[in-house]
């Protein structure tokens, strides 16, 4: 298993960081099942004022690459990312394809 932190800003507006939440509590079957065919075995996202932390637990032959062609082929997953990039703060010049970025770790607790 892989394990991947990324992070994303949202607009630093209220009612649509609001909205944003309200849509990620109902996030469609569609969708879910797009993220696991992807290889995503888990995935959360927490919120800090406008800061995102996602935490992504995937199978080992999991990449970013496949799951951008698998979300490129899928309507369903377009019009959500339709959807909720109007809330993303994210730089125009940025590939929107990795609106999310990977973080890197810089501390690991040694085990006991």
């Amino acid at each position: 298993m892989k394990r991947y932190c990324l992070a994303l800003d949202l607009h630093p507006d209220p009612s649509l960081m609001e909205e944003y939440v309200r849509l990620h509590k109902s996030v469609q079957p569609v969708i879910q099942k797009s993220i696991r065919d992807a290889g995503v075995i888990d995935m959360q996202i927490f919120m800090l004022g406008n800061h995102l932390f996602m935490i992504m637990d995937t199978v080992d032959d999991f990449t970013f690459e496949k799951k951008a062609a698998m979300d490129a082929a899928n309507p369903a997953v377009q019009e959500w990312e339709r959807l909720v990039s109007q809330f993303q703060n994210v730089d125009p010049e940025h590939d929107p394809s990795g609106k999310w970025r990977v973080m890197e770790q810089i501390f690991q607790l040694d085990p006991a």
